[in-house]
């Protein structure tokens, strides 16, 4: 109590006016006695509060406790791990280990670290990833885009920082970036990936697989050491053609294996529908076509270089060390952050959008969802930990991924199959890679991003869904290859996002006209035979009555039918001088001029004003609408003579889910321009649909929402009140039968008592349109059969739940106005 009189006292001291609206609260709560007698309870609707959205913000106990348990995710299925899930994770585990481990070594190479970097990757990705996914199918480990960004950090480091190793930059590299993406996984704010469009991933990965595929093709041809294969794409493009005569023997190996890669790929496709009885056989055969061609060309190697491993007759991969010999605690000090601080951005893009964009699709696919925030949580403290055993950088791969799902995998723990798999390959066959052909890691490279590039079907049909977004796609694309992959990313994300912001601000609404429809089944009409929604005596037909099949109903749509409606139907305007105007694209401070201009601007060309003579004088006219003289006033007379005066405005909010001061602030701007356009009238200001208590409570704010009484004013002797009611139940229940009967005496016996009231010529009286039974508001009443109760706030008349019963209330309250103002308005037919 004390603290709301401080408060109180330091308003007034501060000169904010805290009952600076006048809602008609106390008229509607005083007057309603009848309507509440005949339904269940008078509904007000409350304004919510700071408090409440406070309260709605803070987690309660409870959701910090789920919060806590949703951060590890494996807890909710590994108490039901079975056999037959065990045996799935184990064949899909050792399918990724065979698959992972050439994958892992080609794509350390093409980062530009030893081979073996790449199978610590594999190894702390997989084995980390289970206990924070939300996803079965996703592999984290290293991947071609990933692996091309640190491998140019890494060439450039070579020349700024050659003190500095290429390892110790990537670890670094991997920590920071999983810290910031564990932060964000951690407050929940997983959303900020849909900021980034599917165009500008298709842009992305379709680039990069070009750039990628371009940069491996000199090691594949052994033409390498000619050029920097780290040159813009369309650079290594043509420089590769320049040197394909200097062509040695790796061009045989590289040629011949990644033909093979193809080859066996396209015989297991033909074999799968030849035999699809076999078909999981064959895909396992066409799933390990990498490790066998990768073992046959290692025996290759072999029977060639055994001789002569000093210097061998094609490249090799040379010595892989056994065992985790990078294992130490990163490096993390400012110089070295300084080295990648400028790609640090489109690390982290690369990392989360390639992850989480296969995440949901195969979510999909599965019928799982999967939660982006954690699987940030998972991809961040994955790239965290990995370093500790010298992993660099790693997220979600899109092959192996493809791959994993097919290979029936069951849940997440198949990682750790994998992790198993990698580690046998990191103890035990060291040896063996040391024969592997360079240019034969380069087919296996340009075999997995060859999958990454968007077929032309594809971008046809993003033409058919999305022209404008085509370019965009090109756009991205041609900067890769004609820049980098960075620039391509920053490219279509700001493009995207200009066209956004463009389409929000330029936004435009539709003015919306009435027809009438039918719905049809074959040849007869739906509901041609039912029951009238309102019987004779006005009772309420029951939920689920005949007057949901009502054989016609009013629908509204676009007068120009921008929509695409048939042109040949007629839509008629709403009702002269009543505009209904439905919002876009939202209805906030970008776009609220460009609309507001929109209605104006149509009310102005269609409607004229309610005072012809407004101005007295040609002087009294302002610059911008001089008086029209000799013929041009007649003229303009004769062609506003026949315009009708403004009446009302409905506002549609269907589309509109907050408001913010700008565009409030110019809503009022133009209420008071109508309003004296429309002197000495009023425009009446209705709004439906509206989706958002805080929306509300702006407008109600600006007010707008109830009828606006000045001082002196008898308008809310005039002003007729609609509301929208609906059953509450309990219709058939013999306690209600007889409230029925008490509430239909206590009715006539009002009725009785307004008709001997006398009568003020302000008054309306009931009448069949709107079943209302006196001139006030304090005389409103609804006969029914049920119970039944307003569905929107008695104290916000002007917020409907429709455009029909907006447009009901708009119409009564116009020709109520007419009437009042037809005979002579305020004191007219008073008892004296």
């Amino acid at each position: 109590m004390a603290a709301s009189k401080v408060g109180r006292a330091l308003a007034k001291g501060l000169g904010i006016r805290l009952n600076y609206r006048n809602e008609l609260n106390d008229e509607i709560r005083r007057g309603e006695s009848v309507f509440s007698t005949t339904t269940a309870d008078t509904y007000v609707e409350e304004e919510p509060t700071t408090l409440e959205w406070v309260h709605d913000i803070l987690p309660s106990g409870h959701e910090l406790v789920q919060y806590t348990r949703s951060l590890f995710p494996f807890l909710d299925w590994m108490g039901s791990y079975n056999l037959q899930w065990l045996a799935g994770d184990l064949v899909a585990g050792i399918t990724i280990g065979a698959v992972v481990v050439p994958q892992g070594m080609a794509y350390a190479v093409l980062a530009n670290l030893k081979p073996q970097f790449g199978l610590y990757s594999s190894f702390m990705g997989v084995l980390i990833y289970w206990f924070f996914a939300t996803s079965k199918d996703i592999t984290i480990g290293p991947v071609a885009v990933m692996s091309t960004l640190v491998g140019n950090i890494l060439v450039k480091a070579a020349k700024t920082n050659p003190d500095v190793p290429g390892h110790v930059i990537a670890s670094c590299l991997a920590v920071i970036a999983g810290c910031i993406i564990v932060f964000i996984g951690l407050i929940r704010c997983g959303w900020i990936v849909d900021l980034i469009p599917l165009v500008s991933i298709s842009a992305f990965m379709t680039g990069s697989a070009i750039n990628i595929a371009a940069g491996q093709v000199p090691t594949l041809m052994g033409i390498s050491s000619y050029f920097n294969t780290r040159a813009s794409t369309y650079l290594v493009i043509i420089n590769t053609l320049k040197n394909l005569h200097h062509s040695t023997l790796d061009a045989a190996i590289g040629l011949t294996s990644l033909t093979m890669l193809y080859l066996i790929r396209a015989a297991c496709k033909f074999a799968a529908k030849k035999f699809p009885s076999r078909q999981k056989a064959i895909f396992f055969i066409a799933t390990l076509r990498t490790a066998f061609v990768i073992l046959l060309y290692i025996l290759i190697s072999w029977l060639v270089n055994r001789h002569h491993r000093k210097k061998p007759k094609f490249k090799i991969l040379g010595t892989v060390p056994r065992g985790f010999q990078n294992a130490a605690v990163p490096t993390v000090n400012k110089s070295i952050i300084k080295i990648f601080a400028s790609d640090l951005p489109s690390t982290v893009i690369v990392l989360l959008i390639e992850h989480i964009a296969i995440s949901k699709s195969f979510g999909r696919i599965n019928n799982y969802i999967i939660n982006p925030s954690q699987e940030m949580v998972a991809i961040g403290v994955t790239n965290i930990l990995g370093p500790f055993l010298g992993a660099y950088p790693a997220t979600g791969s899109f092959s192996r991924t493809a791959i994993k799902s097919k290979a029936g995998v069951r849940t997440p723990f198949a990682g750790v199959i994998t992790a198993v798999v990698v580690l046998l390959a990191i103890y035990a066959l060291p040896a063996m890679f040391y024969y592997i052909p360079s240019a034969g890691l380069s087919a296996v490279i340009i075999h997995a991003v060859g999958d990454l590039i968007t077929p032309p079907n594809t971008v046809y049909q993003f033409w058919r869904v999305s022209p404008v977004e085509v370019p965009i796609f090109f756009a991205g694309v041609f900067v890769t290859i004609f820049s980098s992959i960075e620039n391509g990313i920053y490219t279509t994300i700001c493009v995207s996002a200009a066209i956004l912001i463009f389409r929000i601000i330029k936004a435009k609404g539709r003015f919306l006209g009435k027809i009438k429809v039918h719905s049809v089944a074959g040849d007869s009409i739906i509901g041609d035979s039912g029951k009238p929604v309102l019987a004779d005596h006005g009772n309420f037909t029951k939920s689920g009555g005949s007057h949901e099949d009502a054989s016609t109903r009013n629908v509204f749509l676009p007068i120009d039918h921008g929509d695409g409606s048939n042109p040949d139907v007629e839509v008629s305007v709403p009702y002269t001088g009543i505009f209904i105007f439905r919002f876009s694209e939202g209805f906030n401070y970008p776009n609220a001029n460009q609309y507001l201009d929109q209605l104006t601007n149509h009310i102005f060309a269609t409607t004229r004003r309610t005072n012809l003579d407004h101005y007295d004088r040609p002087g009294d006219h302002p610059w911008n609408d001089p008086a029209p003289r000799g013929k041009k006033k007649k003229a303009l007379v004769a062609e506003q003579g026949d315009r009708p005066t403004l009446k009302a405005i409905i506002l549609d909010f269907s589309s509109v889910n907050n408001v913010d001061l700008t565009s409030v602030q110019q809503l009022i701007d133009v209420r008071n321009q109508l309003d004296r356009y429309t002197a000495p009238s009023v425009v009446d200001w209705h709004f439906t649909s509206i989706n958002n208590r805080w929306t509300k409570r702006a407008l109600v704010s600006a007010g707008f929402g109830y009828p606006s009484v000045t001082e002196g004013d008898n308008s809310l002797h005039r002003w007729k009140p609609i509301f929208s009611v609906a059953e509450i139940g309990g219709s058939d229940s013999a306690a209600q039968v007889a409230e029925n009967t008490a509430n239909e005496k206590e009715l006539k016996a009002a009725r009785t008592l307004e008709q001997e009231r006398p009568s003020h010529g302000d008054g309306i009286h009931a009448d069949s349109d709107s079943g209302l039974s006196s001139g006030d508001i304090k005389g409103v009443a609804v006969k029914a059969s049920g119970r039944v109760a307003v569905v929107h706030g008695l104290n916000r008349p002007l917020f409907h739940i429709d455009l029909t019963s907006a447009l009901q209330s708009a119409i009564a309250n116009v020709q109520a106005r007419d009437e009042f103002e037809g005979r002579g308005g305020p004191g007219i037919g008073e008892v004296p």
